[in-house]
């Protein structure tokens, strides 16, 4: 039988905030939408300009046949012995098996993960979930171009998997508008960037709770602040403290229904930059917190 064809989809769109790995992007996202290899599209935007913002990504080979043929557990997705090296190596500060049971991911669900970057996180929930569930993952155009573009491109063609399906738009409008029903949303390390770049998170909180199902649930994993800080460490230190998190998320409308401490490092002073390429060797030992929160089942 011919192998299985696959490509990832990309879904883009206009957003109202640009965001970036070190600071803002002030530039206004361009107009033309231009067509690439294998039926994916080009990055669309607000009017002003018709300069690409990133290059359109390399066509999947159709005749590579997918990875994810079925849903396993969170344990068998983490020793998948196809995962790369570099993902292998971040495994022992993420804990992704046990983050992955704290979730309660499993087959077939629907799932989106904003700021995906490289998409570490996003290959396991799809390994999961299999092929008949779906996982959105998330990339402003600013963090696609400065860092971003390249391992995740590669991911996509590596696992050839439909059912990750690649989105392109800015924070304060995260998704596109057939993500619906979705099970889970998780913001993995990145909601403290939401606040330091300025976006709009009212509306991306409210944005995030018209996606979930009734009963579906946002996931919360950040580096924990010094209490009474609030925002305040969002971008020297790359921290946030819980309760303005939680205050937040609430305010949409969500319910805290659970967290863990699988991240806890009680020893962690919390006074240093919790940034990947600032950490050093401290990289995966902050004291980090997992709110799950959950849209009401009665919730219209």
């Amino acid at each position: 039988m011919a192998p299985r064809l696959a490509m990832a989809l990309l879904v883009t769109a206009a957003g109202a905030t640009a965001g970036c790995k070190k600071k803002a992007d002030k530039t206004p996202a361009p107009t033309e939408v231009k067509g690439s290899a294998a039926g994916t599209a080009g990055t669309a935007g607000t009017a002003g300009t018709a300069t690409p913002t990133t290059p359109p990504p390399p066509a999947l080979d159709a005749a590579a046949a997918a990875v994810i043929t079925k849903a396993v557990t969170p344990a068998e997705a983490v020793a998948a012995a196809d995962r790369t090296d570099a993902d292998k190596a971040l495994d022992a500060g993420r804990k992704p098996a046990e983050l992955l049971a704290v979730l309660r991911v499993g087959e077939g669900m629907r799932a989106a993960e904003l700021f995906a970057g490289g998409g570490y996180t996003v290959e396991l929930l799809a390994r999961v979930v299999g092929p008949t569930g779906v996982v959105y993952g998330q990339n402003t155009p600013d963090i696609l171009a400065k860092f971003a573009e390249k391992p995740w491109s590669e991911r996509l063609a590596r696992l050839a998997s439909p059912n990750i399906v690649r989105v392109d738009r800015e924070l304060g409008t995260p998704l596109p508008d057939d993500a619906t029903n979705l099970d889970l949303v998780v913001m993995h390390l990145v909601y403290h960037d939401s606040v330091w770049m300025g976006v709009n998170r009212t509306g991306m909180n409210t944005a995030i709770w018209k996606a979930l199902k009734p009963g579906g649930e946002f996931a919360v994993i950040d580096h924990a602040a010094k209490d009474g800080t609030g925002g305040d460490a969002a971008k020297d230190l790359h921290r946030i403290e819980k309760k303005f998190v939680q205050a937040e998320i609430e305010q949409a409308g969500f319910k805290l229904d659970r967290e863990s401490d699988l991240f806890a490092h009680p020893e962690d002073t919390r006074d240093w930059s919790a940034s990947p390429s600032a950490a050093g060797d401290k990289r995966g030992e902050s004291d980090r917190f997992v709110l799950v929160f959950k849209k009401p089942v009665d919730a219209k």
